[in-house]
């Protein structure tokens, strides 16, 4: 065995020990407390990211409107949230506790192979959608998002387009506009990075000739100048924000970073419900809405039959771009 894989083997199971002690903590925190007078939000990534950011929003959001008397935020880092997920289906029962999930877990739970899926937890709401853009260097020949699909048509092999991790929103929406402008998803030259500053420098030292990212991980540069959006994700343009959708140029493909909540396993209706108006109560307030805008979120509210139907054709998707993508 690799020095390397030795590493990557024994760092997981650091990461899944400090997981674990962590809902522990959690737990032993909550007691018999109720979802209205201590509430803990699990983050399954690690603070300073999309999910943890998502998470503490939510927590303040809860706490101005005095909707939950204590709101606790526990992160979990991991495999896309996946070692946060194994670890949650753990605490069947619990009632004062949720979890932060998304669309970035459906990919890592495919990519993965995990055991454990979206069928062992509770989904509760949807809340907040954002998107996805293919960017370039402003100094890049390209122009239009017509531009860069002649050459990617022409030569996918050379066309190297950096971004997230393999089977991130990013990853999964280049492989969806790759098929649907006749591409085999598998010969796309995607190259992964942990992290979107990575990603960023090696477009603009020329490393790669464009970039999938998260629009609000780029928009300073897009509004500086240095970047070029050619296209975002979403199904029509957002509200302030100038950058054509792929659907509006004739390529069928829109995908949003969706993000939501969900809780344990064995809970009771009664106690799925109360955490429904819990969310419903917190996402009307004025704290949350000044996030929506704050970070370019859309309102993507959801819940119920409507909300695991979603999930369902999530999975069914993702699933279908995962096989083409040859994971």
């Amino acid at each position: 065995m690799s020095k390397s894989i030795i590493k990557k083997t024994l760092y997981g199971a650091v990461v899944a020990v400090v997981a674990g002690l962590a809902l522990v903590n959690a737990a032993a925190s909550g007691g018999e407390s109720t979802a209205r007078s201590k509430l803990v939000l699990m983050a399954p990534a690690a603070p300073g990211g999309g999910w943890d950011g998502f998470a503490r929003e939510s927590q303040q959001a809860m706490k101005s409107g005095s909707v939950v008397n204590n709101a606790q935020v526990v992160n979990v880092p991991g495999a896309g949230g996946t070692i946060g997920l194994s670890q949650f289906v753990q605490m069947e029962g619990r009632h004062d506790m949720m979890m932060v999930t998304g669309g970035v877990m459906v990919g890592a739970i495919e990519l993965s192979n995990s055991e454990t899926t979206f069928e062992d937890i509770v989904p509760i709401a949807r809340l907040a959608d954002d998107y996805a853009v293919l960017v370039v260097p402003a100094k890049s020949e390209f122009k239009t998002l017509d531009d860069f699909t002649k050459q990617w048509k022409a030569n996918p092999g050379g066309t190297s387009i950096s971004g997230g991790s393999l089977g991130s929103i990013d990853h999964l929406l280049t492989g969806l506009v790759a098929q649907k402008i006749g591409i085999d998803p598998i010969k796309t030259n995607y190259i992964a990075y942990s992290g979107g500053g990575e990603a960023l420098t090696s477009m603009l030292s020329g490393t790669t000739v464009g970039g999938m990212s998260g629009y609000n991980e780029v928009a300073d540069q897009i509004e500086s100048g240095s970047l070029r959006a050619l296209a975002i994700s979403s199904e029509e343009r957002l509200p302030g924000v100038e950058i054509p959708t792929f659907k509006e140029q004739g390529v069928d493909a829109a995908m949003a970073n969706w993000r939501g909540v969900a809780a344990a396993p064995g809970i009771t209706e009664e106690q799925k419900q109360e955490f429904v108006d819990i969310v419903t109560e917190y996402r009307q307030t004025e704290h949350w809405q000044d996030a929506l805008e704050r970070n370019s979120w859309t309102d993507s509210f959801m819940t119920g039959d409507e909300f695991e139907e979603f999930i369902d054709s999530e999975v069914a998707v993702t699933k279908e771009i995962v096989e083409g993508l040859g994971l």
